[in-house]
């Protein structure tokens, strides 16, 4: 493409644009002209096997099959908590809805005999991943429902001419506290060469588009993201 025959202009990777730390610290929370993009959409990548894990905002139906007076509505709080009849305050973001059941069982052994509990996520917090760098309109983006990165550079307002395509930086936290970071070569993805290696983007996730290469990706999610959060530990595991 005629962006990878341009003259790059390089410029230190420390220039952070200018309200990413916000943004970083939305992404723990849950935490100039545009180029056309002519080649046709990536197909998205499969959805994710893995099991939907609670967030701050999700509205939650309890039930208890034998006592069922005990059933409730209850929406995960900003601390992470729930508060049910009997036992109080309750971790619940960061759990699976079977987590949560089997956490809720154990406590309510403790009051009921034999307490059968089940947890079903009846409405979804508004969930969001965000964007910086070299995109038309940096900030938060809404993640729709198997969201790519290819697909979310796009709402965003596709690449800067100055975007460096081939090193898309992903920063990810898991459930655990662990932050991983990853570069994916979107030129790839954008001109068919391995649509494969797309990446289906999960809640809070951010994006960040370079304007020149980052030699060390393990030190860039360190520099701009251990030293502005509390993030316990950073690893470069794939994800």
């Amino acid at each position: 493409m005629a962006e990878t025959n341009m003259r790059r202009e390089h410029r230190p990777v420390d220039a952070w644009p200018q309200g990413v730390p916000l943004l970083l610290l939305l992404l723990v929370l849950g935490c100039g002209q545009s180029a056309r993009l002519t080649p046709p959409l990536a197909p998205p990548s499969p959805p994710s096997s893995e099991p939907y894990v609670l967030h701050v905002g999700d509205a939650l139906d309890v039930k208890f099959y034998r006592n069922p007076e005990l059933n409730e509505e209850v929406t995960v709080r900003p601390d992470g908590m729930i508060s049910l009849q009997l036992i109080g305050d309750v971790p619940a973001a960061g759990l699976t809805p079977a987590g949560l059941a089997a956490a809720l069982k154990q406590r309510y052994a403790q009051e009921l005999t034999d307490p059968e509990v089940s947890v079903i996520v009846k409405g979804f917090a508004g969930q969001r991943i965000f964007i910086a760098g070299e995109v038309g309109n940096q900030g938060a983006q809404p993640l729709g429902a198997g969201l790519t990165l290819y697909q979310a550079i796009q709402q965003a307002g596709g690449f800067l001419k100055s975007a460096n395509r081939r090193q898309v930086i992903v920063i990810r936290r898991s459930s655990d506290g662990r932050t991983t970071g990853r570069g994916v070569d979107v030129q790839a993805v954008e001109e068919g060469e391995h649509p494969e290696t797309d990446i289906t983007l999960r809640p809070y996730d951010m994006v960040f588009v370079p304007r020149s290469t980052i030699a060390n990706v393990n030190l860039f999610v360190e520099q701009y993201v251990r030293n502005n959060l509390p993030i316990t530990s950073i690893g470069l595991s794939p994800f």
